[in-house]
């Protein structure tokens, strides 16, 4: 198997911090966009897909700044996890995703999290 590389995407949005972090953090907010149904319990999220379940622990969090999980079936040093930035500049929000995949599936996984945002923004109104 080979190792899972990180790598990060960017996209700017036009929403408060606080709107976005409850759709990143929050089972009813992840379930508007990212999976067909998000429970949560004990800080472990299980996110079904057309009726397969992938489970994902809560490793940490900061309100309005950042969220990380874990799959439980990856490994140890592996998560996913999704950063709330300001540009100085503009002072625009920036929704930073963090994710890990083998380097051959890099474009595929960016392409699935394009998806993914697209429908974010369309539920965020943004």
């Amino acid at each position: 198997m080979s190792k899972k590389v990180l790598y990060t995407l960017e996209y700017p949005v036009r929403c408060s911090p606080r709107i976005l972090y409850e759709f990143l953090i929050t089972p009813a907010g992840l379930q508007e966009w990212f999976a067909d149904k998000v429970d949560e319990r004990d800080g472990v999220y299980s996110f079904t897909w057309n009726g397969n379940t992938d489970k994902a622990q809560l490793v940490e969090s900061e309100e309005d700044k950042s969220i990380r999980y874990h799959w439980l079936t990856s490994h140890k040093d592996e998560f996913f996890e999704f950063s709330i930035d300001k540009s100085e500049v503009t002072n625009q929000t920036i929704l930073v995703i963090k994710d890990f995949a083998e380097k051959k599936d890099i474009k595929d996984q960016s392409q699935l999290w394009e998806y993914q945002v697209k429908e974010l923004f369309h539920r965020l109104g943004a």
